[in-house]
């Protein structure tokens, strides 16, 4: 899946004093204008986003006291968000003293007319810290993430082993510091990608978190799972490109069965991604022995995920910017995993031992992959703990609503993840199961205090029985001829408002309320603001959402 990054923002530093914040402010605020869009015909009303930055950069240098900003910190836009009523979002993330600060991150809200409204911060803590110099060296951080690496995969030996430290603040867990948030990857013995990435107080050298940074989930064309499937393809001479014109030249190429070289957070070399071409427009088998079938399924995915996402949420691509990703295929060997990867902007699916999984192209997987940079390029819910957790389910509910989007017969929608994939070995029918999560026999059904130390895969299982919960409501019920029953934390029964409805709430809280340090509170506070957003305070959707968080114990 994803690997989350979180970049430093270049920026000039705010002015001392809130007064001669001001110019400051501005300019740092205005910064990242480039690939500003004018409205569309038909809504004049509403501001363009080089309008929304430049008043929520007024806004800033009136609020800055407020927000807690200081003159050693420094601003860049991320993301906006801009509703139909000409009401703004506008994404921040932030430095200090030049540091990227992890958990710095705020949305500033707007008013149809540009009036500063509120904001939501990651942290409200000062993000002061004593000094910017490690007591820690590079190399000692260095060598500290490469043992946690080789520790999360006891009993393997790894190879090609390397760590990129970078200082940051870390406002995520608690008082502000200094730290060192190190990449380190490696292959395992069949030369598959390892990742983790390490966060080390740069100070006293403990350990603060660790957690992945591959986030695994594990014309026509004939497909694996998906039966004969459209493709728009691109005419090449007298032959086709699977290269897809019509959403952002999206693509899907063989990776021969190679893996990626990184080094120090750097790809020296990565596997190919070599344009699958086909002479008459019908592609694939529909068996794994014709390689061009699981590049059918990915192609598919990808465009089904495109479309859900433009036409249910007026998303253009997973950045928002009309640019296509592309996908490998046939990557590494016996490789269990599929993943997004913000670097190369790309999605890479492994073809599975064949014993415990198969091909990891199926439609739900390639949904919740490409939802990771969605999340990546909005929220960016750090991938630990329960904010983690909420990213995860961010990406297995979405991947269900492009399943259930595409109206697909022969891989109908459903509220179980990577069914398609699964084989006899795994033992069970599906990844995870989102009307009762524990059924998989480690997710969480309700929340406790403790939820955030299970593995984010398994933290998920809160808010996607939220998620059900919220779409079908408690109790046995059978969508799609398949059955269902799920019970609630507290006893209480649950009705459902729909699957619509679900994703509207939640995409909206995802791109305007929820920060990095968003934890299941924090998303019940999100999805209630949102349905208020959507369908007001009193609404039976506002009702329903807060009924459902209760019956998962988020209260």
């Amino acid at each position: 899946m994803s690997r989350n990054r979180i970049r430093p923002t270049r920026g000039s530093r705010l002015a001392a004093g809130v007064a001669a914040a001001t110019t400051a402010l501005l300019a740092t605020a205005l910064t990242p204008t480039a690939g500003a869009v004018t409205p569309t015909a038909g809504a004049a009303e509403r501001p363009s986003r080089a309008t929304a930055i430049a008043d929520a950069a007024t806004a800033l240098a009136h609020e800055a006291a407020r927000l807690g900003l200081t003159s050693a910190e420094g601003t860049g836009v991320r993301d906006v968000v801009i509703d139909a009523d000409g009401g703004r979002h506008v994404r921040y993330d932030r430095t200090y003293r030049r540091l990227p600060v992890l958990g710095g991150d705020f949305v500033i809200h707007l008013a149809p007319d540009g009036s500063y409204r509120g904001a939501d911060r990651a942290t409200s803590r000062d993000l002061a810290v004593p000094t910017t110099t490690p007591a820690l060296s590079a190399p000692k951080a260095a060598s500290l993430a490469a043992t946690a690496l080789r520790a999360a995969h006891a009993g393997q030996t790894l190879r090609k082993v390397t760590a990129r430290p970078k200082l940051v603040v870390d406002a995520l867990h608690g008082t502000p510091r200094l730290a060192w948030r190190t990449d380190v990857v490696g292959q395992d013995s069949l030369g598959n990608p390892v990742a983790r990435m390490v966060l080390t107080d740069a100070r006293t050298g403990r350990r603060i978190d660790a957690w992945d940074s591959i986030e695994t989930a594990t014309g026509d064309g004939s497909s694996l799972y998906s039966g004969t499937v459209p493709l728009e393809t691109t005419p090449s001479g007298s032959a086709y490109q699977l290269k897809d014109p019509t959403r952002g030249n999206t693509y899907t190429g063989d990776a021969a069965n190679k893996t990626d070289l990184c080094i120090f957070g750097i790809c020296i070399s990565r596997a190919p991604a070599t344009l699958f071409t086909d002479a008459d427009n019908h592609w694939g088998g529909g068996a794994a022995t014709d390689r061009s079938s699981a590049a059918v399924d990915a192609q598919y995915g990808t465009d089904e995920t495109w479309d859900y996402y433009k036409d249910v949420h007026g998303r253009n691509g997973i950045a928002g910017d009309g640019k296509g990703s592309y996908n490998r295929v046939h990557y590494g060997s016996k490789y269990n995993n599929a993943f997004w990867d913000d670097s190369c902007f790309c999605m890479t699916y492994g073809d599975g031992d064949g014993t415990t999984f198969g091909p990891l192209v199926a439609l739900d997987v390639a949904g919740h992959e490409m939802s990771h940079g969605v999340t990546s390029k909005t929220a960016a819910l750090t991938y630990s703990g329960e904010s983690g957790g909420l990213n995860e389910a961010t990406s297995d509910i979405f991947g269900t609503l492009v399943e259930f989007h595409a109206h697909n017969a022969t891989d109908p929608g459903d509220y179980l993840i990577g069914e398609k994939v699964v084989r006899s070995g795994f033992g069970k029918p599906a990844l995870r199961f989102m009307d009762r999560p524990s059924k998989d026999g480690n997710s969480a059904d309700c929340w406790s205090s403790s939820v955030g130390n299970l593995d984010v895969h398994y933290s998920s299982g809160v808010a996607n029985h939220f998620a059900y919960l919220l779409a079908e409501g408690s109790g046995p019920t059978t969508v799609g001829g398949v059955p269902y029953d799920s019970p609630t934390c507290d006893g209480s029964t649950v009705t459902g408002i729909g699957r619509d409805k679900l994703g509207a709430i939640w995409y909206r809280a995802l791109t305007v309320y929820m920060t990095s340090s968003t934890k299941y509170a924090g998303a019940r506070t999100a999805t209630l603001n949102a349905a208020k957003d959507l369908y007001g305070a009193g609404s039976t959707e506002y009702g329903a959402v807060a009924a459902a968080w209760s019956a998962v114990s988020v209260g």
